[in-house]
């Protein structure tokens, strides 16, 4: 199969043919149709993630079940399928009590093994992970679940707990940025949508939010304490950085709850903090990993009935050769959506 593969850590990607993987005992093989370029599959390359070298990027996906291996019991050959990009083991008790996306013996494509830059990829607990995909979903849009859209939906419903007339400030407006703006409408919030480029913050206004506020050096907390009488209720770091999560923790209100979504990579041992502001004005800081295969239902629910429309983040689609060009340099990428990629191209 083709696949985009690099050798070493901030390697060159390259499209090149390498053995079609088989499916594992408990999963399966799927050929993949559509599959997201993120800034999680950035880390891997730039040697922030534990990889094994050579390695095949990519975490969201969708596609047909093409290989069924021994003790898969709710799949066949044929079905369309996604996948969170945390896939837990199916026997601890995490999984067993629906907390997938924390296990402790989790298997991540794109990470842990070979992932879905490529025509093919294997995936792990089939029956713990797989999610079928409705046939009024497309493949596209499925794959935009996978990382992203379910980590933003699981970060507001199920961390947060958003409420109606809640004010959220969203730092952020590429992928999972815009997902959040886009189920804080639905949940009935307020919206103010922050980031460096304008284009994406035309994007985020469309979706519903309500202010937009450029990050080109402006006191952004300031901002949003102006507009929301005293800062809002929920804040949200969809990038990913020591100034996007302080940013994010000075907006608040006293008693906020901030939920950390974009990957902080250390600086000097560990990434810095507001931690002051979070003990004296009692914050809460929540993480958000994913969302598990059985949390699926509420949100696919949402999106058949056309509440929410993952698919109006698509800003482009690309085949395997872009995808390999564009990774090296998506942190400094300007993105007003989410980037897919379709192998056969």
């Amino acid at each position: 199969m083709r696949a985009v593969v690099f050798d070493q850590v901030q390697g060159t990607p390259e499209v090149r043919e390498v053995p079609t993987p088989t499916a594992p005992p408990g999963g399966v093989v799927v050929k993949v149709l559509a599959t997201g370029l993120c800034r999680s599959d950035w880390h891997a390359w730039a040697g922030h993630e534990d990889i094994t070298l050579p390695h095949v990027p990519g975490h969201e996906l969708a596609g047909v079940i093409t290989e069924v291996g021994s003790g898969v019991a709710s799949w066949r050959v044929g079905d369309r399928v996604t996948v969170p990009f945390v896939c837990g083991c199916g026997r601890c008790d995490w999984c067993l009590s629906g907390n997938a996306q924390v296990c402790p013996h989790q298997e991540q494509p794109g990470f842990t093994h070979w992932g879905s830059f490529a025509g093919y990829v294997a995936l792990h607990a089939a029956d713990t992970n797989l999610v079928a995909i409705p046939e009024r979903v497309e493949f596209a849009t499925a794959a935009s679940l996978g990382c992203r859209f379910a980590t933003a939906y699981r970060a507001l419903v199920g961390r947060a707990r958003v409420t109606r007339d809640e004010w959220v400030t969203v730092v952020g407006a590429g992928g999972v940025g815009l997902s959040a703006v886009m189920i804080a409408r639905a949940l009935g919030a307020r919206v103010i949508a922050v980031d460096r480029n304008p284009e994406a913050l035309e994007v985020a206004s469309r979706l519903g939010a309500e202010h937009i506020l450029v990050a080109d050096g402006t006191d952004i907390p300031a901002a949003v304490m102006d507009l929301t009488d005293g800062g809002s209720q929920v804040a949200v770091d969809a990038v990913g950085s020591e100034q996007t999560c302080a940013d994010a923790i000075l907006s608040l209100r006293r008693r906020g709850r901030h939920v950390q979504i974009g990957l902080l990579p250390p600086v000097n041992g560990n990434p810095r903090a507001p931690m002051a502001r979070v003990i004296a004005w009692e914050l809460d800081v929540l993480g958000s990993h994913g969302m598990a295969a059985a949390d699926y239902p509420g949100m696919l629910a949402l999106i058949e009935e056309g509440s929410l429309r993952p698919d109006l983040l698509v800003e482009r689609t690309v085949g395997l050769a872009e995808a390999g060009s564009l990774l090296p340099g998506f942190d400094r990428a300007k993105p007003a959506g989410m980037t897919m990629i379709d192998p056969a191209l």
